[in-house]
C-alpha cells in the first residue's frame, strides 16, 4: 500500500516510528507537511496538491494534526476522503475530539458520565455558572486549550468570579465544570483498535504540570465506558 503520513515534521520520534512501522510491513511510507497541501475542487473530481502536483495514488493517510491548524487540517483529511482514501482518523473524528464543548454535548445527550458542565458567553451569568455546576471549587477551562493548558482550579467563589471574568474580558470561549475531587488531579488515556481497548496509562497531575504517566491496568466496567464514548463520538 501507498501510505502518506500528514505531519509537519518528519523528525519527529513519533512520525519517524510510523514510517519504519510500515515500511517493516512491506507498505511505500511517505511525509507530506499537511499545512504545504491545498485542495483543488472541481466537478466530480476533489483534487489535493501538494506545490505543483497533485497527490494521487494513495490508498491510507495517517493524520498527524497539530491543534493549532485543527480546522486546515480536518479540511486535508475530508479532500482525501472525498477522494474514498482511508484514514485512520476521519475528519469529523478530529473535529469532535478537539472541541470541547461539542464532545461534552453528545456525552451529555447519551447519558453517558461527564462533571456537570455550563458553557456561556455573557459576564452577567458568573453567578449562575458557578450555581450550575454546584459551586466551587470548580474548573474553569478554555475551550482551545490543549496539554492541560488553560484549565484552572478555582477554589473559591471569588476566585472563581474572578477567573471567569478574567477569560470573559479577553472574549474568551470557556467551560465551567464540577471539580471531581476523587479523581485526585488524574486521567486515563486509552488506545481503542477495531472496538477493543488494547491499552491505557494514566496521567498523574501535579500542582505545576501534568507529567507523570505510567500503565493502567482497566477494569471491564471502565473498559465499557470507554467503548461508548469512542462510538458516539465517531473516533477511530
Amino acid at each position: 500500500m501507498n501510505i502518506v503520513v500528514l505531519s509537519t515534521n518528519p523528525k519527529l520520534y513519533s512520525t519517524r516510528r510510523l514510517v519504519q512501522a510500515g515500511e517493516e510491513r512491506g507498505h511505500n511510507m511517505s511525509v507530506i507537511n499537511h499545512t504545504r497541501i491545498f485542495s483543488v475542487m472541481k466537478s466530480g473530481a476533489p483534487q489535493v496538491n501538494y506545490k505543483d502536483h497533485p497527490v494521487t495514488d494513495v490508498d491510507a493517510i495517517v493524520p498527524r494534526i497539530g491543534a493549532s491548524v485543527t480546522f486546515y487540517g480536518s479540511s486535508i483529511i475530508r479532500q482525501f476522503e472525498m477522494q474514498k482514501v482511508f484514514t485512520t482518523c476521519s475528519s469529523l473524528a478530529l473535529v469532535r475530539s478537539r472541541d470541547k464543548l461539542r464532545a461534552t454535548q453528545i456525552l451529555s445527550r447519551h447519558g453517558l458520565g461527564i462533571p456537570t458542565t455550563a458553557f456561556a458567553k455573557q459576564p452577567g451569568d458568573t453567578d449562575h455558572l458557578i450555581k450550575q455546576v454546584g459551586g466551587p471549587p470548580l474548573i474553569v477551562k478554555l475551550l482551545e486549550g490543549t496539554q492541560g493548558l488553560g484549565v484552572v482550579l478555582a477554589e473559591t467563589r471569588k476566585a472563581a468570579k474572578s477567573v471567569i471574568e478574567a477569560f470573559h474580558g479577553l472574549s474568551a470561549n470557556i467551560l465551567v465544570q464540577e471539580f471531581i475531587s476523587e479523581a485526585g488531579g488524574a486521567d486515563i488515556r486509552a488506545i481503542v483498535i477495531e472496538g477493543k481497548v488494547v491499552a491505557a496509562f494514566k496521567r498523574q497531575g501535579k500542582e505545576a504540570a501534568f507529567s507523570a504517566f505510567r500503565v493502567y491496568p482497566l477494569q471491564k466496567l471502565l473498559m465499557r465506558f470507554l467503548l461508548r464514548i469512542q462510538k458516539r463520538l465517531r473516533l477511530p
